[in-house]
């Protein structure tokens, strides 16, 4: 195998016709040339000098070998750099895959700060939602994966071997027309709603809505059914039923004709970012990580102060001014 270090030493020698002063140039004895000129004709076989008195003169082999050697090291010195500006943060790029309400919460203010602190490290976002994003992580089509999961499901094996981010323990809230019967109840129990017809939100959420209100006793007529969480809301302010939807799915649309209700029992799912153990020593993948985080714990500090003015007598409504 022939080695880089061999291939700088063998330039050397050619450009100053002596082990020598390719020493001299190199920094390194005349000895310790000659040990690897000897090391380079035995990976490749052949002589690459030819020693007449104090002379060196290339043979066929060494020539083309030179000739080679230019491109050879070139392309490693560029892929030595490229590393470095990447392992620096410099450069780099992470794919990004994330559920609509992460899309439109968290993922915007991590990737403001992380754009700030390292301008050079590109970030792609698609969108999809779990289980699929889990799919793609695994698959490699993504590097870090915004995902969810309800309590109840808890134990189950879709993040089994992958690196786990905590972010965000995300409330659900019910969501009921502005004028609806209980849109001033604050505290509602889920088969108070068992007669209303309802709009449900993504195939997993819709799996949860379903299975809760089973275990309240009863099954939820579904009306609609729509992925898009701004048109879920849109239709309960338009009175065509109620919803109960993750708070985060709320934090960015402020729809007329809606209101929110606390729901009984308590309802919450798991946020967290998720990437391979590999790719979590990625030093672009890892502040994109941190960066998530940070914006999680702002949004945790948010939701604290409006629970501290709520406290205070300060009801807070979709759609309502601050």
């Amino acid at each position: 195998m022939i080695e880089a270090r061999h291939l700088r030493v063998l330039r050397a020698v050619a450009a100053t016709g002596s082990f020598s002063a390719a020493g001299r140039e190199l920094g390194c004895t005349q000895p310790a040339v000659s040990q690897q000129m000897k090391a380079l004709e035995s990976s490749v076989g052949t002589p690459l000098l030819i020693r007449t008195g104090r002379e060196m003169r290339l043979t066929q082999a060494g020539e083309a070998l030179v000739r080679h050697a230019a491109g050879i090291i070139a392309g490693l010195t560029a892929a030595e750099e490229e590393v470095a500006a990447i392992a620096g943060l410099r450069a780099g790029r992470v794919r990004l895959v994330s559920f609509p309400s992460g899309s439109s919460t968290l993922v915007p203010t991590a990737l403001a700060a992380l754009r700030a602190a390292h301008p050079g490290t590109r970030v792609s976002l698609e969108e999809a939602e779990p289980p699929r994003s889990v799919e793609m992580l695994r698959e490699g089509d993504c590097d870090v994966t915004l995902s969810f999961r309800y309590a109840i499901a808890a134990g189950s094996e879709e993040w089994d071997g992958l690196v786990i981010r905590p972010l965000l323990a995300d409330r659900l809230v019910g969501l009921v027309p502005e004028g609806h019967r209980l849109a001033r109840a604050g505290v509602v129990a889920i088969g108070d709603l068992a007669d209303e017809p309802w709009i449900a939100g993504c195939p997993r959420c819709r799996g949860q809505l379903v299975e809760v209100c089973e275990s309240a006793g009863f099954t939820p007529r579904i009306d609609f059914a729509t992925d898009d969480y701004p048109a879920v809301v849109g239709l309960v302010g338009a009175g065509l039923g109620v919803a109960v939807l993750p708070e985060l799915a709320i934090e960015s649309v402020r729809p007329k004709g809606a209101r929110t209700v606390t729901v009984e029992p308590a309802l919450r799912r798991e946020i967290v970012a998720l990437t391979l153990p590999d790719l979590a020593q990625v030093p672009a993948v890892a502040a994109t990580l941190d960066q998530l985080e940070r914006a999680a714990a702002r949004l945790r500090s948010e939701r604290s102060e409006r629970s501290k003015r709520g406290e205070r007598g300060e009801r807070y409504a979709v759609g309502d001014e601050k």
